[in-house]
């Protein structure tokens, strides 16, 4: 690989870039044990690395409120269930020799530290690679945005944003077949455009303190490497 770019890296991954790719839902461990790979070898190169998991192939709380559960109930629901791919993506990594510390937004002491900033950046100079479960702990707030606040808390010099796709497209282009893939974007485009890259409260926080945000395609693990070297993949927003 070349040499890294990026010291120190804010890698946000979905619940369903962790789930069976068939259902979108559930653990997948060979999934995981792909992404745990790639991030081992990212991590070998001494990029310090932070990570943000979403709970969606557990748990969403906006679609359960449909139903009659309580939004606020229903978001810490999902809280509970990124802990759970928190915990399968510890697990993996640590089977492959790297030190891995869980640290939840909600009190979980069992199973995962508290998040304490101090904490959560004294892991990272020591090598270790730190997993935000939990979200920011409250309801109405997505992981998206979770993974502004953590990056800019740790000093992160990016977010990448793990999705599906090969990046930022106008439209749909799973529905689309046409839809056009940026290659850049501005915070800006992203709002005015309503892409739906992030959350706008996580776009606007991205956009207050000149963070920059990759978003590429996690299907292929290997593009964690390739966008810490600076390879020209997926979309830029900055």
């Amino acid at each position: 690989m070349a040499k890294p770019v990026y010291k120190r890296v804010l890698l946000k991954l979905s619940g369903e870039s962790l789930a069976d790719p068939a259902t979108g839902t559930g653990l997948s461990y060979e999934t995981i044990g792909a992404i745990a790979d790639e991030i081992k070898a990212v991590h070998d190169d001494q990029v310090e690395i932070a990570i943000v998991v979403g709970g969606g192939n557990v748990f969403r709380g906006a679609p359960a409120a449909e139903h009659g559960i309580e939004r606020a109930t229903g978001d810490y629901m999902g809280m509970v269930g990124t802990v759970l791919n928190a915990l399968a993506l510890q697990n993996a990594l640590e089977k492959r020799g790297v030190y891995t510390r869980v640290q939840s937004a909600i009190a979980m002491q069992e199973v995962a530290e508290p998040y304490i900033r101090r904490r959560a950046v004294r892991h990272l100079e020591k090598g270790r690679v730190v997993i935000f479960a939990a979200g920011t702990g409250n309801p109405f707030f997505t992981t998206d945005t979770a993974a502004a606040l953590r990056a800019l808390e740790i000093g992160a010099d990016v977010i990448m944003k793990a999705t599906r796709v090969d990046g930022v497209y106008d439209a749909d282009p799973i529905n689309n077949p046409g839809a056009e893939l940026f290659d850049k974007l501005t915070y800006m485009d992203v709002i005015n455009r309503d892409l739906q890259v992030m959350d706008a409260t996580s776009i606007t926080l991205c956009r207050d303190n000149k963070l920059p945000i990759v978003v590429f395609n996690i299907t292929d693990p290997a593009n964690i490497r390739l966008v810490i070297s600076g390879a020209r993949i997926g979309t830029v927003v900055r």
